[in-house]
């Protein structure tokens, strides 16, 4: 059998599966990756800065829920999951272990040293690493590349070409997609950001608490289900993960032309009622010494004076309705490049069940770049690694026809 020459289009978690899953197929396969950035990964290294959450282990009707493209996703997911990765991870010499939350974590918490010991087993199964190089064109099954290093241009011709581009977030680590013109405009959803921060103009008042949290809060979109967590206030307005949590509804608020605004309440454990009892004005003690007694910290309480009219504040069963029930009217979401991730990508309808384009056959594609959206929590990174993983099987597939 002759020898297949693949390309893999970007070095992150999909593109680096999808190199795994072929240079472990056969030896007829000559697999090249080509990164345009000086190293690999740079996205998933920056994301295991602060503790790399891989994974998630929650029972899987759950999980697969958290996508918003469930019967797309399922058989790969499902396939890939998190004990998949545990597993994967043990092989690789990097153990796991779930925490209280559910999320799966790397021991070391960091990824550079699971990234290490990928790159090593990749290059001992002679995967072919071309850093500095940069596809310029994708014709058919051609691709132009400029070698960064010396300004050098040239076209090589493959038999399959995997597509792990990334969508359009964080472009200085490598994902500045630049691959939506070797594509048409009808085979791509327009991005959006997702798990990102939402806008709110703040009055001068707040800024004593800017990067406070609002601890333990219920926060929900309406007639949506309420999540609890905590937000941080920031200058431009709210973040966290329990604002990524909302962000699809609010999002499809947009797409209706209606008024992007959440709901907080802001002290879940306590009734109407109680709150009301606690609220009640005393000769001996402050509004503010009250409202603290009640469990507003000062985060809470400036959030109050800053969108309840001052007219409420000393009618306790009023407040309270406010403190259980606070709207926050919202101006919009923060820049997309600074957005975890991205909503929308390539159709499900211009790819086959195999991720092959179907507008050329040569081409798969796999990853962030694909149209589908999750929460943080380690279901983005999982979701990279099925469809990495489904797209280097789908090559496979084809080539060995």
């Amino acid at each position: 059998m002759p020898i297949k020459k693949i390309a893999i289009i970007g070095a992150g978690p999909a593109g680096l599966m999808a190199a795994d899953v072929l240079s472990q197929s056969t030896t007829d396969y000559d697999v090249h990756v080509f990164e345009q950035k000086p190293s690999a990964a740079r996205k998933f290294l920056m994301a295991g800065k602060t503790g790399l959450n891989i994974s998630h282990a929650e029972a899987f009707e759950q999980f697969i829920q958290r996508y918003d493209h469930v019967e797309w996703l399922r058989p790969w997911v499902e396939k890939w999951d998190a004990t998949w990765i545990q597993s994967w991870m043990h092989g690789l010499g990097i153990e796991s272990y779930v925490g209280s939350s559910g999320r799966v974590f790397p021991v070391e918490m960091k990824a550079a040293p699971l990234l290490r010991a990928w790159l090593k087993q990749l290059a001992a199964q002679h995967v072919q690493f071309h850093y500095r190089h940069q596809i310029i064109d994708l014709k058919q099954q051609q691709l132009e590349i400029l070698d960064l290093r010396n300004n050098a241009t040239q076209q090589l011709d493959f038999d399959a070409i995997i597509l792990a581009c990334g969508a359009v977030s964080w472009s200085r680590l490598g994902s500045d997609g630049a691959w939506q013109k070797w594509l048409s405009a009808s085979e791509i959803e327009a991005f959006q950001a997702s798990n990102a921060g939402v806008v709110r103009a703040w009055s001068n008042y707040m800024q004593p608490v800017f990067g406070q949290p609002l601890k333990r809060v219920d926060a929900w979109v309406e007639n949506s289900a309420k999540t609890q967590g905590d937000i941080v206030i920031t200058h431009y307005g709210l973040e966290s993960g329990l604002i990524y949590k909302q962000g699809r509804l609010l999002r499809q608020l947009v797409q209706h032309n209606q008024p992007m605004s959440i709901y907080l309440d802001l002290l879940p454990d306590q009734t109407v009622q109680q709150l009301t009892q606690k609220l009640q004005a005393s000769k001996k003690q402050s509004s503010t010494n009250i409202w603290r007694k009640a469990g507003l910290d000062a985060a809470k309480a400036n959030l109050i004076r800053e969108l309840v009219d001052k007219s409420v504040w000393n009618i306790p069963e009023k407040l309270a309705q406010q403190i259980k029930h606070l709207k926050i009217e919202l101006e919009g979401f923060r820049p997309i490049e600074e957005a975890i991730s991205c909503a929308g990508g390539v159709k499900q309808a211009v790819l086959t069940q195999h991720l092959q384009l179907k507008s050329n056959p040569s081409v798969f594609c796999c990853g962030e770049m694909l149209d589908w959206d999750a929460p943080t929590g380690g279901y983005l990174l999982t979701a990279c690694f099925a469809t990495g993983r489904a797209a280097g099987e789908g090559v496979h597939q084809y080539l060995s026809r």
